[in-house]
This record gives C-alpha cells, structure tokens and sequence, in this order.
C-alpha cells in the first residue's frame, strides 16, 4: 500500500488551549471516514495464527525498534503502524492494532477528534489527564486508573494533560471489536483496590461481572507490580488467543525470552506462559485473539 495512504487518525488533532473545545452530542455523530474501516485495510498476514502448524510463535519488539514522532508537546513511541509510522511487519498483533507510549507536556493535549467502532484504552503512568467527550463524560484520570471507551457507531473526545507544571505520561491502546455499531460508551476505574503485589492482576475483560473495566473482545488485560524476585505462569481464556505482553519497568523473562523496560513480545500456539519477573519490574500482558 502507498504509503502516503496510510492513516494519520488522532494525531491530526490540534493542540488547542486549557480550555477545551465544546463537544458534539454523541447522538449526532456521523463519521465520514471510519477509524475501523481504515485501520483493517492495513491488517495482513503479519502476527495471525499459522492454522497449519500448532507450534508456539513469537515475535520480539525491541524498545528502540519503535516508531518515534515528537511534536514538542507531544512525544510518542508506536509499538505498531500509526500515524506517519508505517512498517508492513508491525501493523498489528491479532486484534491488538495500536500500543502508544505517549508523553504530553504540561497543559496541552489532543483537541476534539473522532472514532468509531474501536475498543479504546488509556492506562496513565504518571501525572493527570483530562478528558471530555460527546457523551457528557469530563473526567481526570491518573496514574492506577484505567479508562476504556467502546467507539461503536462514533464518538468525539479530547485529552489533556490537566497539569501546567508537569508531563503526563500513558498508553493508549486500540483493540479490534467483535461487534461493530454498538452503542459508545465510557468507563473509568481505580485499580488500587484489585491489585495486589507480585502477581499479574486483571483489570480487564469481555465481562461485564468480572474485575477491572470491560470491552467488546474476547480480551484480558493483567497488570504486574513486582516489588520482589518473582516466578509465575498465565493460563490463556482462549485457546484462539495470543499475548502480548509490555514491560513498562525492569526486567522480565517470558518463555526465556529476557525483556527489558519498553520491550514488547507477542507469543501464540501455547495455552499457558512460564514468566520471571525481576524485583522493581512491571508488566502489561494483554490476551487478544488472533483473529480479525
């Protein structure tokens, strides 16, 4: 594909001022051109199942093998394509299309723009930030929150960080549904209370009853703040599912595979991971299917 067709969806946003711009009401959103439509252009063979060999797979991210862009306010690592970062060979992994390390100074942020039919997460690292979007949500979330918004039939949202003397660091992460045109909605929880040290804690899920947020996938998210030297194995959901799984701080060995901070490994063709994880690491491992 040419590359100059490749998408540049949020980050056409414009950096508007502190106070942010009036929303459209979520019932009068009609997206011309969709978030979804464009993104699964992009989907091929790249990280989806080998149907006729049930070996295990893998394929490493190093940290700085990343797509970079910083635009002074903001500066960004792609883990896969996004925006005016595009390789063939990293545009997705199964139903896992965007992982984002954002860092956004202080006061500014993304002005109102659109989505659609996208299962859309935010996890903060550190500092505040600010969100509104056109369902009436305005709300601040900081480092042990996590938000998620299902996009469904379209939504326009902004994102700022609500601090003028500091950065505000987060992941974005986009997942493929497994149902289009759903009504939007929005949700944001504390994780303090559900996680607890030296083991991987859900935060998310396709369960409404279950802990942390949930989504419109067959997915679960599990985060791990491990204060001490620690060995543990993941049983998978689904037998159709892989793992990807994000080092945000330290060191952590999956499958014998050594990952260092912002090194991402993906592993499918298994039903259970063996991970060590070193005192002072954390990890995300998110459980996507492989299939879109």
């Amino acid at each position: 594909m040419d590359r100059k067709k490749f998408i540049s969806t949020s980050l056409k946003a414009v950096v508007a001022s502190a106070t942010i711009p009036s929303m459209v009401k979520a019932s009068n959103v009609k997206l011309k051109n969709s978030d979804y439509d464009k993104l699964m252009q992009q989907v091929g063979f790249n990280h989806l199942p080998n149907e006729e060999y049930k070996t295990m797979n893998t394929v490493l991210h190093k940290a700085d093998t990343r797509g970079h862009a910083n635009h002074g306010w903001l500066n960004s690592h792609h883990t896969f394509s996004f925006a005016n970062y595009y390789n063939p060979e990293r545009v997705h992994f199964g139903a896992l299309r965007v992982l984002n390390d954002d860092t956004v100074a202080e006061g500014k942020g993304f002005g109102t723009h659109p989505h659609d039919n996208m299962e859309i997460i935010s996890i903060p690292l550190s500092g505040d930030l600010e969100h509104q979007d056109s369902m009436g949500n305005k709300a601040v979330i900081k480092q042990g929150d996590i938000q998620v918004m299902s996009a469904g039939t379209g939504i326009y949202h902004s994102e700022y960080n609500k601090n003028t003397d500091r950065n505000v660091e987060f992941l974005q992460i986009w997942v493929f549904p497994n149902e289009k045109s759903v009504a939007p909605r929005y949700d944001q929880i504390s994780i303090g209370d559900i996680s607890k040290p030296n083991q991987l804690n859900q935060v998310l899920s396709p369960n409404k009853d279950d802990a942390g947020v949930w989504i419109h996938q067959n997915a679960w998210f599990s985060l791990g703040d491990f204060n001490q030297n620690t060995d543990l194995s993941y049983a998978f959901n689904s037998s159709d599912n892989g793992a990807y799984l994000f080092v945000l701080e330290g060191n952590v060995t999956v499958e014998g595979q050594e990952l260092e901070k912002r090194d991402g490994f993906g592993i499918w063709n298994v039903n259970q991971l063996n991970i060590k994880a070193k005192k002072g690491s954390k990890l995300l491992l998110m459980e996507v299917p492989m299939t879109v």
